[in-house]
């Protein structure tokens, strides 16, 4: 079942982002359907936290979508060539979002190799980011894209995670963001190698 619009509305973006672990992320690009259950996840909050593209109501071409409803998704350009997928949260006008990190494939395991021009399933097609984004087919121009459509959506398959099988740490590559990066708003799967680090 796909995530209803009032998960991703709710005001505790640490939250939600632990809420996304053990989610699946679905992508249907060109007729080609794939999903990979989320393993990693990071929290950004639009105000008093460095980290964030929009912190304290910066607001630019790429981080407009942000402000928007939660329940879209924004994607953005890194080092001009990793395309990071992240999902907005909260209410409209707070530019809350979560990166998703890292991704176990489930479905469409052929279309993810070719994507990743790999031949076998390993962490390292998915295990970051950019990569998960390659091999699900998500690129900038899905910025904006409702989360409830026909092209990318998270669903709840009932996959139980405890509290415990949730580790928790800083956040990855935000040090220019000082003592905010210490925050432990990076969230991930305990003993999964589909995880960044």
């Amino acid at each position: 079942m796909k995530l209803e619009k009032d998960f991703y509305e709710r005001p505790d973006v640490v939250q939600i982002s632990r809420d996304l672990i053990g989610k699946i992320l679905c992508t249907r690009m060109e007729g080609r359907f794939t999903s990979a259950m989320i393993t990693e996840t990071e929290a950004y909050c639009g105000r008093n936290d460095r980290a964030c593209h929009a912190n304290d109501e910066l607001r630019t071409a790429r981080t407009e979508v942000m402000y928007g409803p939660g329940g879209v998704a924004y994607v953005y350009l890194c080092y001009g060539i990793h395309h990071l997928f992240n999902v907005v949260t909260n209410r409209k006008g707070l530019a809350d979002a979560v990166l998703i990190r890292a991704v176990k494939p489930v479905e469409g395991n052929g279309i993810i190799l070719d994507r990743r021009g790999r031949d076998t399933i390993t962490p390292q097609i998915s295990n970051g980011p950019g990569k998960l984004s390659q091999a699900l087919g998500i690129q900038t121009l899905h910025s904006g894209t409702p989360l409830r459509g026909k092209l990318i959506w998270i669903e709840d398959r009932q996959v139980h995670i405890s509290a415990n099988q949730i580790g928790s740490g800083p956040r990855i590559g935000i040090e220019y963001a000082g003592d905010h990066a210490k925050r432990p708003w990076r969230f991930y799967l305990k003993n999964s190698k589909w995880v960044s680090r």
